[in-house]
């Protein structure tokens, strides 16, 4: 597994165009990770860190859409896309709503916590996301 890993990392940072994607993806990434952690934070003192996550899951997942399209892999916004990256954030929905959760049963504070998800999840989630805009990606024969 971990020499495979290692295979696919290799093979994708020799390929410059999939370089530069990994590199806005980074920094789209970045942003919408502080906007859902700057708003699960300041409503978590306030209602459920469920609830508070979700929350700031959703305003950054919009905010992340547009941002994937214009910025990460330069595409335009589609209902396709919309649709492909709608269920890889609900598989990343999921996966941060258990680690969320198993971290916090272990004793991990609910300000602490939301790190070590994103740690996990977001690797996770370029790869789902490049999967759906590589193959809703249209050939320059397609333009017309």
């Amino acid at each position: 597994m971990k020499c495979t890993v290692r295979i696919m990392l290799r093979t994708y940072l020799r390929n410059k165009e999939t370089f530069r994607q990994i590199s806005r993806y980074v920094i789209v990434g970045c942003i919408a990770s502080a906007i859902h952690y700057a708003i699960y934070y300041f409503l978590q003192f306030h209602i459920n860190v469920n609830i508070a996550y979700t929350v700031g899951y959703v305003v950054s997942f919009f905010c992340n859409f547009f941002m994937t399209c214009f910025l990460t892999f330069r595409s335009s916004p589609s209902a396709m896309k919309a649709v492909g990256f709608s269920f890889s954030h609900l598989i990343n929905y999921s996966i941060h709503m258990f680690l969320l959760n198993a971290f916090l049963f272990i004793g991990v504070s609910k300000v602490i916590a939301p790190v070590f998800v994103l740690m996990v999840a977001v690797p996770t989630n370029f790869f789902l996301l490049r999967f759906v805009f590589a193959r809703t990606k249209k050939k320059p024969s397609d333009k017309h």
